[in-house]
């Protein structure tokens, strides 16, 4: 494992509370990254002063920091930020990036079991850890009806031909779905990695809040090229888990809001092609990506 070089992307905005514990696991990994690149997004807490500080201390830390656009920005805004700390690690010899949240925690072999995960299979293009929340001591899986393709967005490891082929990320809502898409789609697998967890300490969309984040999730859907058909029976699924009707309700006014609006999809028209056929073939009970666990 001491051969496998890869890089890390933080984009960081007011994660002071917990960005610390996130620099405590990277520092301490059995394999360290060659370079990390913290990107401070304009914080107003104490962000920058603890990334600086760990910048001081290790040498394959660096630190970038973005001027305040006023508020927090889903999507677009977190991967314009990944970018800004993409340009200093594009050139060079990595074999795996990382784009990784600060608001994570975990053990210190976590790198080591995961880049064993992409060398045992060769067609593996991105994949990463469960985000799990701690309840009562315990780490629970934040979302167990998670399809097995699917990657979260706060840590994706990226297979660097894996990487050149889907051309990067789309800045914008959906952006951590139409990454894997565009990676099945050239052949390559992605996987959650069901016994490798990390902590989250901070829930997924608690910064916007429940109906916020469902609509977000929703727009995203849309801009990836979700069919009508299959995103009405993802929301009646929904109808059977916290909150009742309100995460539906949220997710179908966030798939709406971008027809109302015209909002541009991903200006792939193959890959939307591709997403459709998959989930026709997951409405009638084919294999599919949705099948896959």
């Amino acid at each position: 494992m001491n051969s496998v070089s890869y890089v890390i992307i933080t984009p960081a905005r007011n994660e002071g509370f917990h960005l610390q514990k996130t620099i405590d696991s990277v520092a301490a990994q059995t394999v360290r990254p060659q370079k990390w690149i913290i990107v401070d997004d304009g914080s107003k807490d104490d962000t920058r002063l603890l990334a600086q500080a760990a910048a001081r201390r290790y040498d394959w830390i660096g630190v970038v920091q973005r001027i305040d656009r006023g508020r927090r920005e889903a999507g677009g805004g977190v991967i314009a930020t990944f970018y800004d700390g993409y340009k200093l690690v594009a050139n060079h010899p990595w074999q795996y990036i990382v784009k990784l949240d600060g608001d994570l925690s975990f053990g210190p072999t976590y790198f080591q079991e995961c880049l064993e995960q992409f060398q045992k299979d060769p067609q593996l293009g991105i994949g990463g850890g469960t985000c799990c929340l701690e309840i009562n001591g315990k780490a629970e899986n934040e979302f167990p009806e998670d399809p097995g393709y699917h990657v979260r967005g706060p840590t994706k490891i990226y297979r660097r031909e894996c990487w050149m082929d889907i051309g990067g990320l789309i800045q914008a809502p959906g952006w951590d779905g139409v990454d894997e898409i565009k990676a099945n789609m050239h052949g390559w697998r992605t996987c959650g990695f069901k016994g490798i967890t990390l902590i989250h300490h901070r829930p997924t969309g608690a910064a916007y809040g429940i109906w916020t984040d469902a609509v977000k999730a929703g727009l995203a859907n849309y801009i990836t090229g979700y069919h009508p058909v299959f995103m009405l029976c993802k929301c009646a699924r929904r109808l059977c888990h916290k909150p009742y009707g309100i995460g539906s309700l949220a997710l179908w006014t966030g798939f709406m809001k971008g027809y109302w609006r015209r909002i541009p999809q991903v200006a792939d028209k193959e890959m939307i092609r591709y997403v459709r056929r998959q989930q026709w073939r997951a409405l009638t009970f084919r294999s599919s990506l949705w099948s896959t666990q």
